[in-house]
Parts: C-alpha cells; structure tokens; sequence
C-alpha cells in the first residue's frame, strides 16, 4: 500500500514537472519518462519494503547521483504544486516523511 502510493506520488510529480517545464501536454517526455521508470524501479527494489522510510531521510542512497539530482528537481518544483493537484498525495508524502523521522524502527 506504502510503495504503491509513493508511486502513485511521484508520477504525479514527474506529470506536474513536465507538463510546467517541457511542454508535454499529456505524455512525458522521454528524459522525465526515463527518471520515472528509474523511480519506480528503486521503489520496487527498495530493502526497507512497506516500512521504508521517504528516500531524504533514508540511511541506503540507492538512486545513482545523476538521477538523486533529478528527482530532488522535480520535487523541489512540484512539492508546492501537489498542495493544489493532489493535495491528498501531498499530505500523506509529508505524513510519511515526518512520521518515519520521529521513528525510524516504523
């Protein structure tokens, strides 16, 4: 449930991203389809499973540092944006970061 929303978070973010910055009115474009896939895949690969905690504050850095720095990209300029798109999906990201960082045995 935990990764399937963190998936369902970051695809939208990567949408708002691209939509705002490339133009791509309803696909992404091939760089920001590329960091989606790569996304996805270290989610499903995560070690932590369902108890994982938000990637900031997780002690393994699985993402390459070309792609860390895209995705820190992307939410910088979408985390804002997800208050008024998908403010669900928004507050729970938090939720989660803040919850797991008072707690990391959760």
């Amino acid at each position: 449930m935990r990764i399937a929303r963190e998936k369902r978070t970051i695809r939208a973010m990567i949408g708002i991203y691209c939509r705002s910055r490339h133009g791509s009115p309803r696909e992404l474009c091939s760089e920001c389809k590329d960091v989606l896939d790569y996304a996805l895949c270290r989610l499903d690969r995560c070690p932590f499973g369902a108890k994982k905690p938000a990637c900031a504050d997780c002690p393994i850095h699985c993402y390459r540092r070309s792609m860390r720095e895209q995705v820190r990209e992307v939410m910088r300029y979408s985390g804002p944006r997800m208050l008024w798109r998908h403010p669900i999906l928004a507050v729970l990201h938090l939720w989660d970061g803040w919850r797991h960082r008072d707690r990391p045995d959760t």
